[in-house]
């Protein structure tokens, strides 16, 4: 363990400082993994973690000077499209860095500046990153999760440069969900977007990691509102939110759920949540074989020997969040054992060997349901699984 490696107790919290100011300045794929990472709170000790959620907030923004001349680019003088631009960032991330405007008509609206040469440096970083990610082995992390992770990774980062994609993503979510008034999805401005810069309507909100204290009865609100939008986008629409760090959503002033960034979208074919609706059959039934035939269709089991044992620790796990009636996701006993588990699991990889979709579709679940929990979430799985599993059956 890493504790070990270092000598005795870590000092987690020590650690996680280091890291952020060295990933925040680094900026790019190393501090996007370190985002996504930071996301999986069953795999680090709170205060690193914690410490690495940081950067889905507080990293060190560009000089403006740097991110200026990305915006000359596009716009060439600025002084036409704009009575003014805040100098300081209000967001800085792995990619970019956003900033606040206002048009010559009075209307405020956010910039997302890509870094100035990210597109050119992107393969250089990556190879760096993969260096990097052998510090995994002393959290015990399996190679081909290692590798796997790198693939999401790399995928992630490439579909990320495009803000045109994310454009298009915008638009076609508002019109999707305009009749959802519980939801908000700033409007995209195509006339201010251009190469390596993504204009909004600024839309203001409480970053979602902030609302762990708020009233119960607006956390149940975006609960319910954040579960049943995502039931929608699969079941429905056959998409999901693939970057679900805490950052990316809000609450308006009205209670809404705000969704600010849409520049990871994935597919989820129907015969994948099919088979998901099996796995979900087999393990409240506590049924270890038939999760495991649902685990080889999700291509995943290509390793010798089935871990009925891990199966079976794995259906009580997660058995209480699925009992009748409301289910508190603040309850520290439930997803307690969902950290305990998960250590397991990744021990197990080398004969689970799931193919990087498989991982990608199930961090991206795994980070949805942490912000339910940090939401204090009561939701009755139940019945809003009943209806899929039937679908699932037919």
């Amino acid at each position: 363990m890493l504790k070990q490696r270092l000598g005795g107790q870590a000092d987690w919290h020590a650690l996680g400082e280091s890291l952020f100011d060295g990933l925040s300045e680094l900026k790019g794929p190393a501090m996007k993994l370190a985002q996504i990472v930071s996301q999986w709170d069953d795999v680090l000790p709170p205060e690193l973690a914690d410490e690495l959620a940081r950067l889905q907030r507080q990293a060190e923004p560009m000089p403006w000077e740097d991110i200026r001349r990305t915006l000359v680019d596009c716009y060439g003088d600025l002084d036409t499209p704009f009575a003014s631009i805040e100098t300081r960032p209000f967001a800085s991330a792995s990619m970019g860095q956003v900033h606040r405007a206002v048009t010559h008509d009075g209307e405020s609206v956010v910039l997302k500046v890509q870094y100035p040469g990210l597109a050119q440096v992107l393969e250089d970083d990556l190879r760096q990153v993969r260096r990097l990610m052998r510090l995994g082995r002393w959290l015990r992390m399996p190679q081909a999760r290692l590798d796997a992770m790198f693939e999401e990774l790399a995928t992630s980062l490439r579909g990320e440069l495009d803000y045109r994609a994310e454009a298009d993503a915008l638009s076609r979510y508002r019109q999707r969900y305009a009749e959802r008034d519980e939801l908000v999805i700033p409007e995209p401005l195509p006339d201010l977007c251009g190469e390596g810069v993504l204009a909004m309507r600024y839309v203001e909100g409480t970053p979602l990691r902030e609302l762990e204290s708020a009233e119960d009865g607006l956390r149940q609100r975006l609960s319910t509102t954040l579960a049943g939008w995502l039931t929608e986008e699969l079941f429905t629409h056959g998409e999901l939110h693939a970057d679900p760090h805490a950052g990316n959503f809000a609450a308006d002033a009205e209670g809404r759920l705000v969704i600010y960034d849409l520049g990871a979208v994935i597919e989820v074919p129907t015969t994948r949540l099919r088979t998901l609706m099996h796995l979900l059959d087999a393990t409240l039934e506590k049924d270890p074989m038939a999760m495991d035939e649902a685990v080889m269709a999700l291509g995943g089991r290509q390793g010798q020997g089935a871990p009925l044992a891990l199966y079976r620790e794995t259906a009580d796990a997660i058995a209480p969040l699925f009992a009748p009636g409301p289910q508190d996701f603040g309850d520290i006993r439930v997803h307690q054992r969902v950290r305990e588990l998960s250590p397991k699991i990744w021990a197990a990889l080398d004969r689970l060997q799931p193919p990087a979709d498989t991982l990608l579709l199930s961090r991206t679940l795994n980070g949805h349901y942490w912000n339910l929990v940090r939401l204090q979430a009561r939701l009755d799985m139940t019945a809003r699984t009943a209806p899929l599993r039937q679908w699932a059956s037919e």
